[in-house]
C-alpha cells in the first residue's frame, strides 16, 4: 500500500529529529508545523500521546467532512509512524481567546496529569483540560541556559503560567519570584517545584495582576539580577484593570521592568507575536540583543515561533 505524503512528512521529520532527541532525553517535541499546506495542523508528541492543533483558515459547516477527513488521515499517519492510537491524539483549535476564556478548562471532567521528561528537569502536562498542555516547548533553551546560568541569582519570572522557567532557575541555584493571575497555574507551578525536589516554600509564588505588582515593587524598591518576560502578545481579562497588546505596550512594561533590575542585571523578553518588532525607543535606551536564533529549539527551527531579546541597562 502508498504510503500517505503526511507519514512521509512525519517520518522524515522524525529522522532529522531522532539523535537531538535521544542525545537530550527529550519527551515533548514538535514534529511538524504545516509542512504540507493541505494539512495546516501543528503537531506535538508528548510521549505516548500527541497534540494535533487546526491552524489556518477556519473550516465552516461546509468543511467538517474535510476536518474528518483530516483528522483521520493524521490520526492514521501518528499511530503508523510513533505508535501512538487515536485515543491518545489529542486535537484542538487555535483561535484568540477574550477575557476569562484563558483560563476556563476545555475538559472540565478531564484531569490525567502525567509527567515529562525534559532532563535535568520533569514536568507536570494535561493534553485535554485546557488549550494549552503546561508547558511552552519552545523554551527549551531559555531552560537549559538558566539551569546553568542562575546560581546565586534573585530572579523574576512575570507572567510565569506553571512556572517551568521558574524551575530551571531554582535548579540552577536562584531564588525565584514567579507573578501569574491564575491561581490554577500558579499550584500548578508549584506542584513543578515540588516534581523537581524544590522547595516552593523557599521561593515566592505570587497571584496579582503583572502590571499592577510591578508598580508595587517599583514602589518597594525591589531588585533582582535577573528578569524574565514573557508576556501574552494580547490579554483583556476581567482580572486585570487594563488590556495587555505586546506591540501597544512592550515599551512601557520592559521600562517598568528595567527598574527592578540590578545595574548589572538582565532581563531576558520574548514574544510569539508574529512580525513584532522592539520600539526605537527600547533599543535607544537600553542595551538590547536579539538572541532567537539560539532560544529556538531544533525541533522549532523551520518557523519563527518567537523572538527572543536581553536588555541591559546602559553603562
Amino acid at each position: 500500500m502508498e504510503s500517505s505524503p503526511l507519514k512521509n512528512r512525519l517520518q522524515k521529520n522524525f529522522k532529522k529529529l531522532k539523535s537531538y532527541i535521544q542525545k537530550n532525553g527529550i519527551e515533548a517535541y514538535r514534529i511538524y508545523n504545516k509542512d504540507i499546506p493541505e494539512y495546516p495542523y501543528l503537531i506535538d508528541i508528548y510521549g505516548n500521546s500527541a497534540v494535533i492543533y487546526e491552524q489556518g483558515k477556519r473550516l465552516t459547516e461546509e468543511d467538517e467532512p474535510k476536518r474528518i477527513q483530516h483528522q483521520k488521515d493524521i490520526e492514521k499517519a501518528i499511530e503508523e509512524t510513533f505508535n501512538i492510537t487515536a485515543i491518545h491524539q489529542h486535537f484542538k483549535i487555535r483561535q484568540k481567546q477574550k477575557g476569562n476564556e484563558q483560563y476556563k478548562p476545555l475538559s472540565p471532567g478531564s484531569d490525567e496529569y502525567f509527567v515529562i521528561n525534559e532532563p535535568p528537569f520533569k514536568f507536570w502536562v494535561n493534553l485535554e483540560r485546557y488549550l494549552d498542555t503546561g508547558l511552552f516547548l519552545d523554551h527549551r533553551p531559555l531552560r537549559q541556559f538558566l539551569v546553568a546560568n542562575s546560581d546565586g541569582k534573585k530572579v523574576l519570572n512575570l507572567f510565569c503560567y506553571t512556572a517551568s522557567l521558574s524551575v530551571a532557575a531554582a535548579k540552577g541555584g536562584a531564588t525565584v519570584t514567579s507573578i501569574d493571575m491564575s491561581r490554577t497555574y500558579l499550584d500548578w507551578g508549584m506542584e513543578n517545584f515540588v516534581l523537581n525536589d524544590l522547595d516552593p516554600s523557599s521561593h515566592r509564588f505570587i497571584q496579582a495582576d503583572v502590571l499592577k505588582e510591578l508598580q508595587l515593587m517599583i514602589e518597594a524598591n525591589v531588585k533582582f539580577d535577573l528578569i524574565l518576560l514573557d508576556p501574552p502578545s494580547f490579554s483583556n481579562s476581567k482580572r486585570m484593570e487594563d488590556d495587555l497588546d505586546i506591540e501597544r505596550d512592550h515599551a512601557i512594561l520592559i521600562r517598568d521592568c528595567m527598574k527592578l533590575l540590578n545595574q548589572d542585571g538582565t532581563l531576558y523578553f520574548s514574544t510569539n507575536k508574529r512580525k513584532f518588532e522592539l520600539h526605537q525607543i527600547v533599543s535607544s535606551q537600553y542595551e538590547t540583543k536579539e538572541i532567537s536564533q539560539w532560544t529556538i529549539p531544533q525541533d522549532f527551527h523551520h518557523t519563527s515561533i518567537h523572538r527572543a531579546f536581553t536588555l541591559k541597562k546602559r553603562l
